[in-house]
């Protein structure tokens, strides 16, 4: 294949020879781009002309993917910084950091995410006095895989008293709820902008690797951290560079939809927190934890949520919430409820809400959900990591419960728009994995075709963003797609568990390359 080193925006290139998977031509072999659209699609045997023509060799083209949700400083951290995804243990936890730290000067912080008890033959994460051996000292805080707890070492607590007196603080040094989310955002604090845009720059990298042309950023801002500002404009601005995919950043501040508008925000909220996660024991549920007396953490009532929607609605702006149990699922929708009374149903489902994860969900949540027109952001890769017997969520959940959970195609068959994300670094970024999960999902029940899963991954991304001429090889469409390295017209077979995903040759961009194999 003939690659281009760049695309102009105005110029006319035609990409023919390939397997060009559009609805409307089911027999195409290429299409041609007109700036930032797509102008035409059809066969090798008439084709028009063009400035520039790369030849496809055969390979199959597809819309690009669109990554949901995600974080993309802690994405690009996971791939240049200390990981702990996967780890057997604590004791091989703190040995990771150790010799980690042992190469940082003595200032630096010791920032690390991915450890899972739930994965380890003794449940019991690092205390905070070992996690302060193994960072010689310094500031240091590791956060858990889901994101919402974490342990703090003694330098960190002990420069900052406040934390005892926060929700969810621990003796142990093991954070949750307030007092996780003002460590985290302590420790952010201390890194530069410039350095946190960098690091994002990586992920931003390595999503075009992997045919990704869009990604909803997903910012979790904290009076902690007076830096998280300028950090999400910035990863925004990033987005707007050529050569880059598209970044639409979500603002999760309750009621600062004006504020999100001024950030440049595509929408108010996202990772505004409605609970916590079910590893963390602190998603909001309706019945106990199978394996603890509690129900969770009610981060936002009904009321708020109704509040945090009429200022979206003041701005112009779509709103969504972070929800994963049934609890704080139907908190949301009581907010819809209200705010549905004051400004009509149109009006609600015009602007395209969205709850991200929704893993929980009963019969009468999901026709709810119809009813206000709510897209689900959800995330298969949850499911395959800790769905089935002996899972997270059997522990948690019991096993009745936790084969419920992420009930994608009962969503899909009663008509809730889907959309695929990672939550990355919380799952790694991989699309076709995030397809995979959805067709294999531990439920048979819960399965979805291929079609309707990549049409999720794609198509389904660009909706829940309120952009309908996305996601479809077809003209008078945006210019948004990826060449595999598969020959024929078919997606690949997904049901097989040992076969290799496509690999990405090319990714195009609102009509710019942005990836291309070397």
């Amino acid at each position: 294949m003939s690659l281009l080193e760049h695309t102009e925006r105005t110029e006319r290139t035609l990409w023919r020879g390939g397997r060009v998977l559009s609805p409307t031509h089911p027999a195409a072999t290429a299409l041609l781009t007109a700036g930032d659209r797509i102008a035409w699609v059809g066969g090798d045997d008439d084709l028009p002309a063009a400035d520039r023509t790369v030849d496809l060799e055969g390979a199959l083209v597809t819309p690009a993917f669109v990554d949901s949700h995600v974080h993309l400083t802690g994405t690009g951290a996971s791939l240049t910084g200390l990981h702990l995804a996967g780890l057997p243990s604590a004791a091989a936890v703190l040995e990771r950091v150790a010799a980690f730290a042992a190469a940082l000067p003595p200032d630096a912080i010791v920032l690390a995410h991915g450890w899972d008890e739930t994965e380890w033959a003794d449940p019991v994460p690092p205390s905070s006095p070992d996690l302060g051996n193994a960072a010689g000292g310094r500031l240091a805080y590791l956060s858990r895989a889901c994101g919402h707890i974490g342990v703090a070492g003694p330098r960190l607590l002990a420069e900052h008293p406040e934390f005892a007196a926060l929700d969810g603080h621990h003796p142990s040094g093991l954070l949750t709820r307030a007092a996780h989310r003002a460590a985290r955002a302590t420790v952010n604090a201390a890194i530069p902008v410039s350095q946190r845009l960098a690091t994002a720059q990586v992920g931003l990298t390595h999503a075009a690797g992997l045919g990704i042309a869009a990604l909803a950023e997903m910012a979790i801002p904290n009076d902690a951290d007076p830096l998280a500002e300028a950090e999400f404009s910035g990863l925004v601005a990033l987005g707007r560079e050529p050569g880059n995919p598209a970044v639409y950043g979500w603002w999760g501040e309750l009621g600062a939809a004006e504020k999100a508008r001024d950030l440049g925000a595509h929408g108010a909220g996202g990772d505004l927190s409605a609970d916590g996660s079910l590893g963390a024991r602190t998603a909001f549920l309706r019945t106990p934890y199978a394996d603890e007396d509690t129900l969770g953490a009610e981060y936002l009532t009904a009321a708020d949520v109704a509040a945090h929607l009429r200022a979206a609605h003041r701005a112009g702006m779509p709103a969504a919430f972070h929800a994963i149990g049934d609890g704080a699922v139907a908190n949301v929708l009581d907010g819809l409820d209200a705010v549905e009374r004051e400004l009509g149903l149109d009006a609600v489902r015009h602007a395209r809400h969205r709850i991200e994860h929704a893993e929980l969900l009963d019969a009468g949540l999901i026709a709810r959900m119809v009813h206000h027109g709510v897209h689900a952001s959800v995330q298969p890769a949850f499911d395959a990591a800790w769905g089935g017997p002996g899972g997270m969520y059997a522990a948690r959940l019991g096993r009745e419960r936790a084969l419920a959970a992420n009930p994608l195609s009962r969503l899909a068959g009663v008509g809730v728009p889907l959309a695929f994300g990672s939550d990355s670094p919380v799952t790694a970024l991989d699309p076709w994995g995030g397809v995979r999960a959805a067709v294999r999902h531990w439920n048979p029940a819960s399965r979805l075709s291929p079609t309707a899963a990549f049409t999720a991954a794609t198509r389904g991304g660009w909706r829940a963003l309120g952009i309908d001429d996305s996601g479809s090889l077809v003209p008078n469409t945006r210019a948004n797609f990826t060449v595999w390295d598969l020959t024929g017209g078919r997606l690949p077979d997904l049901s097989d568990p040992d076969a290799a995903d496509p690999k990405c040759v090319l990714t195009v961009a609102e009509g710019t390359l942005v990836y291309q194999r070397a």
